[in-house]
């Protein structure tokens, strides 16, 4: 795949999947505007990148409040020029069932997981559509099926792959909008998960294994990239089989 002379907008992208994605467009030649809440950690690997000889700018933003979007972009636009891709990665998971959820704990979830997406569009649309771009959105396996405890964070990520599909409709031709779809991934997420925890992930998935970050990255680089190019409102699983196996051992 090459990115180069590309731009390239991640959010979400201080550790984890972001980091590891930064990281792949990187190495396919990309300009990467790595974004996070953690301005420190989105320098941190913008840095690392550049210093492994690629193009990078760490940028904090926080994807619920559109100044900071529009800052971003006046920032980018100086550096690099227009966006030709955008990977929505940030998102926020609060484990509580929904009755124990507060109102504004509900609210908070939606605005990060589901309205950061469309402050992205507000902001960056018109750059996709200038260049024929590129949108990427990360959903979850829990679009699917329910998580138990994390009801909101569920839901919203059942949205996200609905948001998807209507965005690669209203933009399309120009623009190409899909989703992915990781299952059990290891990231800082998994940082308080029990030993128990881990047996349940990878008995449940074909591969009988974690995932690894830059396994998605892969994903998310092919969905923008030149060789997706007849793909547009698509849900990619990378789950390892996760969402394709029954776990009998609770039957």
């Amino acid at each position: 795949m090459d990115f180069k002379g590309r731009n390239v907008l991640i959010t979400g992208g201080g550790n984890g999947i972001g980091a590891a994605t930064a990281k792949k467009f990187a190495g396919y030649g990309a300009n990467v505007i790595v974004t996070d809440l953690d301005g420190a950690a989105a320098d941190s690997v913008a840095k690392e990148i550049v210093s492994s000889g690629g193009i990078a700018l760490g940028l904090k933003l926080d994807i619920t409040k559109i100044k900071d979007w529009n800052d971003a972009a006046t920032k980018i636009h100086a550096a690099y020029g227009k966006v030709n891709v955008v990977f929505n990665n940030a998102y926020l998971k609060i484990l509580k069932p929904a009755h124990l959820t507060s109102v504004e704990e509900w609210d908070k979830q939606i605005d990060v997981n589901f309205g950061g997406i469309h402050k992205s569009v507000i902001t960056f649309i018109q750059d996709l559509q200038d260049t024929n771009g590129s949108m990427v959105n990360t959903s979850s396996v829990h679009a699917h099926f329910g998580f138990l405890g994390a009801g909101v964070y569920a839901a919203t990520k059942g949205g996200i792959v609905s948001l998807s599909n209507q965005l690669a409709v209203e933009y399309g031709p120009k623009v190409r909008v899909n989703a992915v779809l990781p299952g059990p991934i290891m990231t800082r997420a998994w940082d308080t998960a029990t030993d128990e925890n881990f047996d349940e992930a990878i008995r449940g998935n074909a591969m009988h294994r974690m995932g690894l970050p830059e396994e998605v990255a892969e994903a998310v680089c092919f969905l923008a990239s030149d060789k997706a190019s007849y793909i547009s409102g698509a849900s990619l699983l990378v789950d390892g089989g996760f969402s394709a196996q029954k776990d009998l051992s609770k039957s």
